[in-house]
């Protein structure tokens, strides 16, 4: 095996691009370069979260860092079986070094415990982390039998994260502190809904009531059980997390039963433009999380770009309003190059985890740094936890929406644009 010194020298007489962070691409065969593998919902309910990658993978191959990589890309189509079957044919047929895996714990975690199992590296995000690290242990109800990962990684924030900042935002509006939940069967849908781990310990310990009327199949096309059962409880607020089909046709069919909320925050549904213009004026002041926008006060370490500068190219490159998922698909490539980069040999999975794990950068999406800060011990090795906002998406003179930040008590430095309004 070359030496960093060695290899130092080598880089410098040939002029090959180096990682961001400054250090060296260890070498591999004379001309090769490391593989990659990305998976993500690019087709299907889910696809929104992947508008942003073609642009995102051709910005980092572009960069003086991406020289040295192959990316190799594999669409989950939002199924969970076909995100575990193409992470193992990237891995057996395509021999990538390290996995990176975006987007909803329907993609991230069949592809983390893929890689989890064949010993090679895997950075996730854009899921909370307890629906990560929580729905992949054997036994998910038993906390004492939690263990680590040794090769899965995984950045985001968590449930007591969005606990806060939709609390924070209700807080503004006066309301009877009755919420109704949205919660389907699925790993997001599980974990939200959860009677230990969800929404309710949280919001039950801020003064709100939760009222779960139990889990549904994706892609319903009737929610009057939900909706009576929010009737009879008198919800001020709804919440939930779903995916966008499942939300416009629960939003159309409350409104047909004449059912006026004073709040609407959801997540996943509520996340893209696109999402809410399908809804035309009904759109108008709801909310959702938010953890990322163009006014984030970050900059990526593989261009310099800032937040702003990041999805003003978006746009200007695809026509289309910048969306959330941009900055993190971004970050995915700036964390993967700076992992390479130290890595002690990129072809070991052992030295690449060794590597993910030591990680310490300041990415467009914020500081990401498996160093155990602010989560439980038994995630420390494994989670990291990036800042959240709550936002309210207004509809703009002519049509359209832009998202304002109206919360970010846990985040000052990201700035608001404006308070929580009460829907119509």
């Amino acid at each position: 095996m070359l030496t960093r010194r060695t290899f130092l020298r080598t880089t410098a007489a040939s002029g090959l691009g180096v990682a961001a962070s400054g250090l060296a691409m260890p070498a591999l065969a004379q001309g090769a370069k490391i593989k990659l593998g990305y998976v993500s919902p690019q087709t299907g309910p889910l696809a929104g979260f992947a508008e942003s990658d073609a642009y995102n993978i051709a910005a980092f191959l572009a960069s003086p860092a991406g020289a040295n990589f192959e990316v190799v890309v594999k669409d989950s189509q939002s199924n969970p079986n076909r995100a575990a079957e193409v992470a193992k044919e990237m891995i057996l047929k395509d021999e990538v070094r390290l996995m990176l895996v975006a987007s909803t714990p329907e993609t991230t975690n069949p592809v983390a415990g893929v890689c989890e199992g064949e010993g090679v590296p895997c950075i996730s995000t854009v899921a909370p982390w307890q629906p990560w690290f929580i729905g992949q242990q054997g036994n998910p109800g038993d906390p004492g039998s939690w263990k680590p990962f040794d090769y899965a990684f995984h950045y985001f924030w968590g449930m007591e994260d969005v606990i806060e900042v939709y609390t924070a935002m209700w807080n503004q509006l006066e309301t009877n502190k009755a919420v109704g939940g949205l919660f389907p069967n699925d790993a997001d849908g599980n974990a939200w809904g959860d009677n230990q781990n969800g929404l309710r310990p949280g919001l039950e310990a801020k003064g709100y009531a939760l009222t779960n009327p139990g889990s549904f199949q994706n892609l319903s096309d009737d929610f009057s059980a939900q909706i009576n059962a929010f009737k009879a409880a008198q919800t001020d607020i709804i919440t939930g997390v779903l995916i966008p089909p499942d939300f416009t046709t629960f939003w159309n069919q409350i409104r047909q039963q004449g059912v006026s909320p004073k709040v609407v925050t959801v997540a996943k549904a509520l996340l893209f433009p696109q999402s809410v213009e399908v809804l035309g004026q009904a759109g108008h002041n709801l909310s959702s999380e938010v953890w990322w926008t163009p006014s984030h006060p970050f900059s990526s370490s593989l261009t310099g770009k800032s937040s702003a500068d990041l999805a003003a190219d978006f746009t200007a490159q695809s026509g289309r309003p910048w969306t959330q998922p941009i900055g993190f698909v971004h970050s995915l490539f700036e964390v993967a190059a700076d992992v390479m980069g130290r890595a002690s040999d990129p072809t070991d999975g052992d030295a690449v985890a060794e590597a993910v794990a030591a990680t310490d950068l300041k990415t467009v999406v914020g500081h990401v740094a498996w160093n155990g800060a602010n989560v439980p011990e038994f995630a420390a090795r494994n989670v990291c936890k990036t800042p959240l906002t709550g936002g309210q998406w207004r509809m703009k003179e002519g049509g359209g929406y832009d998202l304002v930040i109206v919360e970010n008590g846990a985040a000052p430095d990201i700035p608001t644009g404006g308070t929580m309004e009460a829907l119509a």
